[in-house]
């Protein structure tokens, strides 16, 4: 059985766009494969930094992980922090990486223009992704095609370091590019992405979900005239959402006239609370037990620290790195 590895940001609440581009394939995958799933809040320090709210982000994805099917049965589920092997082996790949290397970053490049600070936890920040993936012994990395950059570094570390020090000490893992899924649009038509303000989070319901869905943005054509629904952004969400007859049936309505973006909304609407109701259900019952929550964060963390140590021996070993304590 492959081992896949992937991990999601604790940098706010999770949305529609983090659905349907990341988590559905991890719940898919924990079925198939030794899945290793982190949250990732070392990395959120390059764009977070405020104590209080990464401690509750932290929780709050594993609350919605977990309502959204994860099952620690299946899958060891774990936060980033839990296991120091990843930032020890993060240096040691930092020794061996060209600075030259990191300046080809496009992922550095994006945040940067799109108003994060350029610290030296972005630039450096496919390192640690790099140590993330390679001290389990990572086969394949579930990402979109926009990351796959960054697993293709993580592949020239590794063979970077089995080169310099003569072995195999670390498995190159290949990237496992996710389902094709139409750009999710957010309420006011971009990409839905939370530096934009622009999300529906998944757990949103009641009032504070019916404003945002009304909110989303349409053009002006009127009620009686035929639209378009592939050049509308509530249809762009109703295709993620409604089975191929609901979809099929709104895209006849539409064409026809006579239907307007408000009724669109409404069954919008509708698909949203359908598709989540029960998990919103399951995740009210999991915060009356935070106990149950961190105990399965605790518990990932240590089966995510034996297979790390197993990695981080022979590194140690071979790089002349001594620990003068036992491992507690």
């Amino acid at each position: 059985m492959k081992t896949v590895l992937s991990g999601i940001q604790p940098s706010g609440k999770l949305h529609f766009g983090n659905y349907f581009g990341a988590i559905r394939q991890h719940i898919e995958l924990q079925e198939s494969s030794d899945a290793f799933y982190f949250i990732a809040n070392y990395h959120s320090l390059t764009s977070l930094s405020n104590g209080e709210e990464l401690r509750q982000n932290t929780l709050d994805v594993a609350l919605d992980y977990l309502a959204l099917g994860l099952n620690p049965e299946k899958a060891t589920f774990f936060a980033q922090s839990d296991v120091p092997q990843v930032t020890e082996l993060a240096w040691i790949l930092g020794t061996l990486t060209p600075v030259s290397l990191m300046e080809k970053g496009v992922s550095y490049k994006d945040k940067v223009a799109n108003g994060l600070a350029p610290n030296i936890g972005l630039f450096t920040y496919p390192i640690l992704q790099a140590a993330d993936i390679l001290i389990y012994g990572s086969d394949l990395v579930p990402v979109g095609a926009d990351q796959k950059q960054n697993v293709e570094i993580c592949r020239d570390l590794a063979g970077k370091f089995n080169h310099t020090f003569n072995g195999d000490f670390l498995n190159l893992p290949d990237p496992h590019i996710l389902k094709e899924v139409a750009i999710v649009p957010g309420v006011d038509g971009r990409k839905m992405s939370k530096s934009y303000g622009n999300t529906i989070s998944i757990f949103d319901e009641g009032k504070k979900l019916k404003k945002k869905v009304m909110s989303i943005k349409t053009d002006t054509t009127a009620l009686e005239d035929p639209k378009d629904p592939e050049n509308c952004n509530v249809f762009a969400l109703i295709k993620l959402f409604g089975t191929n007859d609901q979809q099929q049936d709104i895209a006849e309505k539409y064409k026809a006239g006579g239907y307007g973006y408000g009724h669109a909304k409404k069954e919008l609407l509708g698909m949203i609370n359908e598709k989540f109701g029960e998990a919103r259900e399951k995740r009210k019952e999991l915060e009356k037990d935070l106990d149950y929550v961190h105990d399965v964060l605790a518990e990932g963390g240590k089966k995510a620290r034996e297979r790390a140590e197993k990695i981080m021996e022979p590194i140690r070993e071979v790089t002349g790195i001594v620990r003068h304590f036992k491992q507690i």
